[in-house]
């Protein structure tokens, strides 16, 4: 936690410290009232002062992420491309249309400049084409499955909107077992590789992964608090807590100190959530425990 002291002041830095150890080490709900109590401040006269932390204190969010960001690709990334997945609406209708580029303006040619060439196939129009060329390719870790076999075909369109003209790279994509529907994607970088785009779409497992793990292990939910400042805060400090975990975790796991849990009739291979948590946890109750023992 070192390197987010100074995003905060002295008050609300040993505040944040209590608030965010109470939150990792409750077991159950993540109240306001558990996280002081988990560290044994329930009867105490400053019980309320964490919970201004998320209520009352001045900080800002935005400098605390990129001290977090920079943590997470130092540890995790470094020296390596950042894919960021920013939601978006997109194409407002699939049945676009995407024209060739207009050709060169010759000498002396009259009249305003056109701004696209022939129209295209349009993409459904590709998907119903039995003469559409497609390439075979096999796809690892898609959506939680070892490999998934898919026919794709790219090319480059001019996509035209009311106003605006953009190049685009088109890539649709046919699940050989028929499992899904046919998927278009659209990118306006024509420096990356087709099948680049296609791995950066299966990623979004990993993070519908991270969603369901901070609900259930975290406790993220519509918040309830009255101040809504505390409810813009919540989450993104629940999820933060999550990238913490996950670093400390990354320190515990190289001293051989996070092992995935099993039982009986389930053998599990790799570590989860649930397994770092645990770990990091029972560092943080045996530093409690035998503080004071000799």
């Amino acid at each position: 936690m070192a390197p987010f002291a100074g995003c905060f002041t002295r008050p609300t830095w040993a505040n944040l410290l209590v608030l965010a150890t109470g939150a990792l080490l409750s077991l159950g709900r993540r109240t306001m009232v558990a996280a002081p109590s988990s560290m044994g401040l329930r009867g105490a006269a400053t019980f309320t002062n964490p919970h201004r932390v998320l209520n009352r204190s001045r900080w800002s969010g935005q400098a605390a992420a990129r001290c977090l960001l920079g943590l997470l690709v130092a540890a995790f990334v470094p020296g390596e491309p950042v894919v960021i997945g920013v939601k978006s609406r997109g194409l407002p209708e699939f049945d676009a249309r995407p024209f060739d580029p207009p050709s060169p303006r010759l000498p002396g040619t009259k009249g305003r400049p056109r701004v696209a060439g022939m129209r295209q196939p349009t993409l459904l129009q590709r998907l119903a084409d039995p003469e559409t060329a497609s390439q075979r390719v096999t796809v690892t870790g898609c959506y939680g499955q070892t490999e998934r076999r898919l026919d794709v075909v790219s090319g480059t369109a001019l996509w035209c909107h009311p106003g605006k003209q953009v190049l685009v790279r088109w890539l649709l994509v046919r699940d050989l077992a028929g499992e899904f529907e046919p998927l278009a994607f659209l990118r306006t970088d024509q420096a990356v590789d087709p099948l680049d785009v296609l791995r950066f779409f299966v990623r979004r497992w990993s993070v519908e992964v991270t969603f369901a793990e901070v609900r259930r292990h975290l406790g993220v939910e519509t918040q309830r608090q009255w101040s809504d400042l505390a409810i813009a805060r919540t989450t993104p400090c629940l999820l933060a807590l999550f990238s913490l975990v996950t670093l400390r975790a990354s320190d515990l796991a190289a001293h051989g100190l996070v092992l995935p849990r099993r039982a009986a009739w389930y053998e599990k291979l790799t570590i989860t959530f649930s397994d770092a948590l645990a770990a990091v946890r029972r560092q943080f109750w045996i530093t409690q425990a035998f503080l004071r023992s000799p």
